[in-house]
């Protein structure tokens, strides 16, 4: 009876629902345990699923993993994406309670997503660094099409390493935050606008 109950879940779902579905299951447990620790077998017992279905979406936990970490980037990068000519001051607090957003709806994504530069294998890894680099040159343009900014140290290295180093606060202080943190959202917000601005002042 079960496995007929599963049979009629699956032919519920499209393709790309359950893929999502599995997708979401694998960002709540790698967000969760250390890569090394979750198990596919887990994964198709909470989806209701059967092994060999989740390997034909994913043929690898590698695959799976990379595709958990692919989601969340670009979930993450179209949600914080810049304004080309616009003011940085006018974007930056609008542009973190985007990001701040992101951050409360899809907690167990972005603790995956930045579990994954602990993350042992290569392949994975380079898919977190892809993201992060493509997030630190939203930033960059960001910041060389300002008026106020541009000028001054446009692809100088110390303002790429100084944005590189600004949003490695910025993870930290979310993921704090995510614990149960005693500021508010909005002192959170505002607390990483300032940091932005005093390093590029």
């Amino acid at each position: 009876m079960a496995a007929n109950q599963g049979e009629r879940t699956r032919r519920r779902l499209s393709t790309e629902a359950r893929r999502e579905q599995l997708l979401s299951v694998g960002a709540r447990l790698f967000s969760e345990s250390p890569y090394d620790e979750v198990w596919i077998e887990q994964v198709a017992e909470i989806a209701g699923v059967s092994r060999g279905l989740l390997y034909h979406y994913f043929p690898t936990k590698r695959d799976f993993f990379a595709a958990v970490v692919e989601r969340e980037s670009e979930r993450m990068l179209h949600m914080t994406a810049a304004v080309p000519g616009a003011p940085v001051r006018e974007q930056l607090t609008a542009g973190l309670d985007t990001y701040l957003t992101y951050v409360e709806a899809h907690a167990h994504g972005f603790r995956a997503f930045h579990r994954a530069d602990a993350a042992g294998d290569q392949a994975v890894r380079r898919v977190y660094q892809r993201a992060l680099g493509v997030q630190e040159r939203q930033i960059l343009l960001a910041l060389a099409a300002d008026p106020e900014f541009g000028p001054l140290f446009e692809e100088r290295p110390d303002v790429r390493l100084a944005v590189r180093g600004w949003l490695a606060f910025t993870t930290a202080v979310c993921l704090e935050w995510l614990r149960g943190g005693e500021l508010t959202r909005e002192q959170v917000r505002d607390l990483c606008a300032r940091a932005l601005l005093g390093v590029i002042a």
